[in-house]
């Protein structure tokens, strides 16, 4: 069998749905960052575990989730509130970890995202890759944000997807997240800027090296986000998908205005420069 491990703070209109996705669990652990909306007396209700921590960063909160707390099994889906696990999902995971060798610790999956009803495959710039199926004690994350899941040993790729509802809890929410977000990703931009990354990187077999230097071009890029707007909606076909499409875009173009505009305030800062 396969432990849960769910990250919260404050949702109380996510938690009851990523629950019950999650049900053929017997093991579920809610990571709470000191929620006041009612998410831990849900989550209890339910019959999941909460154990409280305040939030520093998602790498600090994973490691913590991973390494701190006392799980039924060997391993460990790592989930946040507004994702849900479909039965095509469950079964192969289940099968997969069943089988798995010793020496593989860790399992990838891509995600398929929603919005007004509808999986925005074009605009979302699927695939990506994530790790979130761990062998305990052999995972660790890295990056305060967007993070990255590494190991000491083998990486495996799952075939079935899991579902994402960005939206869930309303443009208001997730614009206010992703203010938080750009804030974080333009610092850690401003620290590694000296940092170099190679073309070879951009064709690397493994994705989550590739998808980093591929980052680190687009990030390099002069209007680089009205280059990801007409990449996303032109190129990769986001206006075939209406106006969900077209919203997406227009706030992942906004998302990464905010990341530069927040990577320059810090650039100039540092020599002395007004904002």
């Amino acid at each position: 069998m396969i432990s849960i491990l769910i990250l919260t703070y404050n949702e109380a209109l996510n938690i009851s749905g990523c629950l019950h996705s999650v049900s053929w669990s017997d093991d579920v652990v809610v990571l709470d960052s000191v929620s006041n909306d009612g998410t831990v007396e849900m989550a209890l209700a339910r019959g999941a575990r909460v154990v409280q921590r305040p939030f520093d960063d998602y790498a600090s909160q994973r490691n913590f989730g991973l390494s701190s707390v006392e799980y039924k099994h060997s391993w460990i889906l790592m989930l946040d509130a507004d994702e849900r696990v479909p039965e095509d999902l469950r079964d192969e995971m289940l099968a997969e970890v069943q089988g798995a060798g010793t020496d593989v610790c860790l399992f990838r999956m891509r995600r398929r995202d929603h919005l007004y009803g509808r999986w925005i495959r074009r605009s979302s710039g699927y695939p990506t890759w994530f790790g979130r199926l761990a062998r305990r004690g052999r995972v660790w994350v890295e990056r305060s944000i967007n993070e990255e899941y590494k190991t000491d040993g083998t990486i495996a790729a799952l075939q079935t997807h899991l579902d994402h509802y960005p939206f869930s809890k309303g443009f208001h929410d997730w614009i206010l997240k992703h203010d938080r977000y750009s804030t974080a990703e333009a610092n850690v931009m401003f620290r590694s800027a000296s940092k170099a990354w190679h073309w070879s990187d951009v064709y690397a077999r493994d994705p989550l090296r590739r998808r980093a230097a591929l980052k680190a071009f687009i990030y390099s890029m002069p209007l680089r986000p009205v280059l990801m707007f007409g990449a996303l909606y032109i190129a990769r076909g986001g206006l075939l998908e209406g106006r969900a499409g077209l919203t997406f875009c227009l706030l992942r173009a906004w998302y990464e205005f905010m990341i530069d505009i927040k990577f320059r305030e810090l650039h100039r800062r540092a020599q002395g420069l007004p904002v």
